[in-house]
């Protein structure tokens, strides 16, 4: 398994050097997304192994920071990122490529025992999505403001000659933080109602609930914003690293507190 994890990093780092911005041979693009497919594959791997055990789900900070990192690649592959933005999609891959080796690090089994229940199941896959879609819409909206910036300068974008039009990127941009909103909203319902079940209440105001609503909260007011005030650029990329901020803090955040500095 350890050889696994190593291959599965060398896949992204393979990509993302395949992938980089003087990449214009149509070989290398296409090696470069049988790299991509193939670290897919063997990550999710290496997941089912550690994450599916047995006693439930091993959702540990270590585990659960590789399988963020998994659904990120493949959300921005799925939405066209990787292919969009190089620049986006190569931090993702550089990224991805480091918790894809975070396991081996060790750190204490957290076993989640509700993983049997469809309902619990069905919670935690739309979670992962929306906070990947989150990672995505800061990364795009990070690079959209750079280009936006070249381009107000009269300089190259550094993307290659075939990057969409800002006005497209950032219409694509805003779907995808709609897209998040609309699952993080039905995360936070379908949270309450399995704390209903767990505690007998709506939900218990921890530091996990207290961060997802005020970055549930940050998404609303730019959504709202952009609909009313057609906000943009940077007040939009503010409020989108904000919320993504805000929920990195509330899931791993947490978990980092919890497992790694209090080893609970």
């Amino acid at each position: 398994m350890i050889l696994l994890h190593i291959v599965v990093a060398s896949l992204y780092t393979l990509a993302a050097f395949l992938r980089n911005s003087g990449a214009t041979s149509h070989l290398r693009i296409r090696a470069a997304a049988v790299s991509i497919g193939l670290a897919l594959v063997l990550h999710a791997w290496t997941i089912k192994q550690a994450v599916f055990t047995p006693e439930g789900l091993d959702l540990s900070f270590l585990h659960a920071l590789s399988l963020v990192a998994w659904v990120t690649v493949l959300v921005a592959g799925v939405s066209g990122v990787l292919a969009r933005l190089p620049a986006a999609g190569n931090a993702i891959l550089a990224v991805a490529a480091l918790c894809a080796l975070a396991p081996l690090a060790g750190g204490n089994a957290h076993r989640f025992p509700y993983a049997g229940a469809p309902w619990a199941t069905a919670h935690i896959a739309v979670a992962l999505v929306a906070y990947a879609l989150f990672v995505v819409a800061t990364l795009h909206a990070l690079v959209l403001t750079g280009l936006d910036k070249r381009l107000r300068r009269g300089l190259p974008t550094d993307e290659g000659g075939e990057t969409p039009p800002l006005l497209t990127l950032e219409r694509f941009l805003f779907r995808l933080v709609a897209a998040g909103f609309v699952l993080l909203t039905m995360t936070l319902v379908s949270g309450a109602l399995f704390s209903e079940q767990i505690f007998g209440k709506a939900m218990t105001f921890n530091h996990k609930n207290v961060f997802s609503l005020l970055g549930w909260s940050a998404f609303a007011i730019l959504l709202f914003g952009r609909w009313r005030y057609g906000w943009r650029g940077r007040r939009a990329l503010y409020w989108i690293v904000a919320g993504t901020a805000l929920l990195v803090l509330g899931y791993l955040g947490s978990k980092f507190v919890s497992e790694v500095l209090l080893g609970r």
